[in-house]
């Protein structure tokens, strides 16, 4: 049982960095409209910086196109300010009541350079995950010090070894599914 606990808080910490990976790919838009590209904007909502979601209504009424409707209609030059200054590369088009993101075609030059950006956060995320491995590791041999048999300290270290595999896997397998996602036209 006592193996578990120390192994269990190293698997935790892995947990987390996939999930932070996996929400940083979903920010990505692969050429379909996907209302989580907006996640990172924030909008000025009474002198304090809110996250767009927070301000507005997001829905997604055609395959290449966004709508925002501000619960607020003061709110539209500030929502359609963020979104420019934002690094979406989307022209908002404003019709008074409602902000409208229309995705252009992603070429294909544009497709590979997103496919090399996600690979990039994908490798980022197996440094993160190996670094855990080197912390799990140096608490294991600090184990030697305080009566724990070599062999449970090797087997600790072999158990750390196949979950920062799995995790790696798993990352090659989401990063995997992105870049085909964004490949496909």
């Amino acid at each position: 049982m006592a193996t578990d606990e120390r192994i269990a808080k190293y698997e935790d910490k892995m947990n987390k960095t996939m999930e932070a990976l996996v929400k940083e790919l979903g920010t990505i838009r692969a050429g379909r409209a996907n209302p989580h590209i907006l996640d990172k904007i924030t909008v000025d909502y009474y002198g304090a910086p809110t996250p767009l979601q927070q301000v507005a209504n997001v829905t997604v009424p055609e395959p290449r196109m966004i709508q925002i409707q501000p619960w607020e209609s003061s709110l539209i030059k500030d929502i359609q300010k963020a979104i420019l200054t934002s690094d979406l590369g989307i022209n908002p088009n404003n019709d008074g009541k409602s902000i409208r993101l229309v995705l252009p075609e992603l070429t294909e030059e544009r497709r590979k350079e997103l496919v090399k950006d996600v690979k990039k956060k994908g490798e980022a995320a197996k440094v993160a995950i190996r670094n855990i491995r080197r912390d799990a590791n140096e608490a294991f041999k600090k184990l030697a010090k305080q009566d724990v048999s070599e062999d449970e300290i090797k087997e600790l270290e072999e158990n750390i070894q196949k979950l920062t595999d799995k995790f790696g896997k798993n990352i090659d397998k989401t990063v995997e599914e992105k870049s085909k996602e964004i490949l496909t036209v």
